[in-house]
């Protein structure tokens, strides 16, 4: 770029006594492993990573990397460009495991741990995986899904892999009680994790090659065939959208002293942003492991006091609705997003009143990297706007055609910058599809943008269903529901849900008059992660088509 990361930014943003160092990797075409490395040696000392009350320093953090890179590019035999498969939950294993694989010039993939043996065998064969990190809680499912695969090594975890010692009663009981949920399994060959970087600290070190344009990871996200595919993410990618939240939160947070939580997981793009602005400043994070647990979450957030918190509308009611979060002192909050889903009024409402600190609501997606819009701390917010766009992000809203819609009409809310993704992994059409002529790709959802330019989302795309901040493809789930035998046909829409924002109803019509309720459930159960299982299911003697035989599911909405 001719001008710095964000130039064209109101110098007030500029003058914060806050160090942009996305802004400086982007200006110096850094890649990702380059930035988080640098990071680690500033800020050697002090604590990157708290887990279930056991810390881990940013020099540690460097050091494991450091030792699983060499082990996967010597001992596993991986070459520069293979991709490695991520199946973990939060824990402290990820950050080593992720900084390690982008050190050694590989290809990160990040799987939703709770997916089924039928949705992880589908993202291991799309990207051609060739090594799979995965907690053992999650073996079984990893052992029925690997055949078929291009994985030829398995490194397995356990919970308390990196959980220093003496542990606390808590963490010991916590350990204790998940060992006893995980299910037997077999993987012949597997390595256990403290062995690979045991076997790694041996090896010589590896020295990355990579460029700012060379693929960093593969954010995997729906596909219009039922599938989910692999959003290609360049290293400068990540690091443009970090450098985008610098110059509009930076200002608000200290490194030196603040503490923040990373509730949602890793591998949502949200919050793998998250976890890399903070680790590019020196950040203490505190990673939750299951924000299921409210009452832990709680009782974490009264300890460790963040002054940065972000989640979905789900989380801040879940917080809001039990008793104790009223007791929490939250002097020291100063900063809290969400985004994934709409906000209701209600829910900001109520946090504001309870904690002082009003929720910034913003847009984005896999395919950008995460945040491509944000409110603004001091702005005027409108109510229901995802805000302005951020730093170096261009946005236009145009029609069907490709056309530039006129000011104050309605379009498809598109974008075009640094943050956004190159395309998707080994899918030509379906990338050719998602963007306009001149770079604009297609969000696929229709906005508005009012005078001061703050943009309002008025439908998302047409089929999607939001549950919860993720993304469930109605195709998807016909396809796993007409594998079952005694169903001709189904099709799956989004309903309103007060606790999800939405959830999935399926209408099905059978060809076996005797199929159940409960016997379907359980077919959705082996085939589908949790959050895409269908809260309501009808049977009907058919479905609304078109003249064509398309099924109609805007009749059904």
């Amino acid at each position: 770029m001719n001008q710095p990361f964000g130039s064209n930014v109101s110098s007030v943003l500029n003058q914060a006594d806050f160090e942009n160092v996305a802004c400086r990797a982007f200006d110096e075409g850094q890649t990702v492993p380059q930035m988080l490395i640098a990071a680690c040696e500033r800020h050697a000392d002090r604590r990157a990573f708290t887990n279930l009350d056991c810390s881990i320093r940013y020099a540690d953090i460097n050091r494991l990397s450091a030792d699983f890179a060499a082990f996967l590019r010597h001992a596993a035999g991986l070459q520069r460009g293979d991709r490695v498969a991520i199946m973990l939950p939060n824990l402290l294993q990820y950050p080593v495991a992720l900084l390690g694989v982008l050190r050694a010039d590989l290809v990160a993939v990040l799987v939703n741990p709770m997916y089924t043996a039928r949705e992880l065998h589908h993202q291991l064969v799309d990207s051609g995986a060739k090594l799979l990190i995965v907690l053992e809680n999650f073996g079984a499912v990893a052992a029925e899904a690997l055949p078929g695969t291009s994985v030829s090594q398995v490194v397995t975890t356990r919970v308390g892999d990196m959980l220093s010692w003496p542990k606390s009663l808590l963490v010991d009981m916590t350990l204790k009680y998940i060992r006893k949920m995980i299910p037997p399994f077999r993987i012949d060959g597997a390595l256990r994790w403290k062995d690979a970087l045991a076997d790694g600290a041996r090896l010589p070190r590896v020295e990355s090659v990579a460029g700012p344009d060379d693929t960093a990871q593969l954010q995997y996200t729906g596909g219009t065939t039922g599938l989910s595919k692999g959003a290609v993410l360049p290293h400068r990618a990540p690091i443009a959208n970090v450098a985008s939240a610098e110059l509009c939160f930076g200002r608000l947070l200290d490194p030196q002293t603040d503490t923040v939580m990373i509730c949602l997981p890793v591998y949502h793009i949200a919050a793998y942003s998250n976890l890399l602005f903070n680790m590019a400043h020196g950040f203490h994070t505190v990673l939750i492991t299951n924000p299921r647990d409210i009452p832990l979450l709680i009782a974490t957030f009264a300890r460790t006091r963040p002054a940065f918190f972000s989640g979905v509308n789900t989380l801040y009611d879940a917080l809001l609705n039990h008793p104790d979060f009223a007791k929490v002192d939250f002097s020291g909050l100063r900063l809290c997003l969400q985004g994934g889903t709409a906000l209701r009024r209600s829910t900001a409402e109520r946090w504001k009143a309870l904690t002082g600190v009003a929720v910034i609501e913003g847009y984005g997606l896999s395919e950008t990297s995460a945040a491509i819009t944000y409110n603004r701390p001091a702005g005027s917010n409108p109510v229901g706007s995802i805000g302005l766009a951020l730093a170096e992000v261009e946005i236009s809203l145009r029609d069907e055609a490709g056309s530039l819609v006129a000011v104050g009409e309605a379009g498809e809310l598109c974008a075009r910058g640094p943050q956004i993704t190159t395309g998707y992994w080994n899918q030509p059409e379906e990338t050719a599809g998602a963007f306009f002529a001149g770079g604009w790709f297609r969000t696929g959802d229709t906005a508005r943008v009012d005078e001061q330019g703050y943009y309002s989302i008025l439908d998302r795309r047409k089929d999607m269903i939001l549950v919860s901040g993720f993304n469930v493809y109605p195709n998807e789930i016909e396809d796993v529901v007409a594998m079952h035998p005694g169903v001709l046909e189904a099709a799956a829409i989004g309903i309103p849900d007060e606790k999800c924002g939405e959830a999935v109803r399926l209408v099905v019509v059978r060809t076996d008059a005797t199929l159940t309720e409960e016997a379907l459930r359980a077919h959705c159960r082996q085939h589908l992660t949790g959050y895409k299982q269908p809260r309501v299911i009808e049977f009907r003697a058919s479905l609304p088509k078109s003249a064509v035989g398309k099924v109609l599911r805007r009749e059904l909405r």
